[in-house]
């Protein structure tokens, strides 16, 4: 509880307003970072979350569905019907591991595998939109994966249990550092 409020006071303290929550400014920023993408993704007739599939599997294709809901951090009731989406597209199959039928793996068509072509200056647009500088842009980005890790920890869902990517290990050593390398860093007047 607030110690500079009252218990008895009729008026909520100013932790609890909207422009002091840190959740809002990262789902009011994800909101328009999606209308920008949202533009320069109908020439390519992708969705957002389609499109980060995509990503994945130019990185790395023949990944099993596990595989792709971990890195993408999507269980697989949203994974599916995104998948489903795709390869109606012609974009991508799934096909049944020879060595494991309960692993479905996914690969790019011919389509999917030429379609980053038509993405390849996506990423330019996307950061000039943001106004940031390059070494800024990577600097909130490493900022907000450190968050989403020390987040991840924190959850109470005994099902996030889901690294970083670059492997095992990242995630708990992320957590340890705390904000800005110390735990209790927050700026006064944020919230979560």
């Amino acid at each position: 509880m607030d110690p500079l409020i009252s218990p008895s006071s009729d008026v909520p303290p100013a932790s609890l307003t909207l422009d002091a929550q840190l959740c809002f400014a990262l789902y009011s920023a994800q909101l328009a970072m999606g209308k920008v993408y949202r533009k320069h993704l109908a020439g390519l007739g992708l969705t957002y979350p389609q499109y980060l599939v995509m990503l994945v599997l130019w990185e790395a294709d023949g990944v099993t569905v596990t595989a792709l809901g971990d890195r993408l951090y999507l269980d697989s009731a949203t994974l599916t019907p995104l998948l489903k989406r795709l390869q109606a597209l012609g974009l991508l199959r799934r096909d049944r591991s020879a060595k494991d039928q309960r692993q479905v793996r996914v690969t790019l068509t011919p389509a999917g595998r030429d379609l980053w072509r038509r993405a390849i200056d996506l990423p330019a647009a996307v950061l000039c939109a943001t106004g940031c500088a390059p070494d800024q842009a990577q600097t909130l980005k490493a900022e907000l994966e450190a968050l989403r890790m020390r987040l991840l920890a924190a959850s109470s869902d005994p099902d996030n249990h889901r690294t970083a990517p670059g492997g095992p290990g990242r995630s708990q050593k992320t957590a340890e550092r705390g904000a800005g390398g110390l735990p209790g860093n927050a700026p006064q007047g944020v919230q979560a």
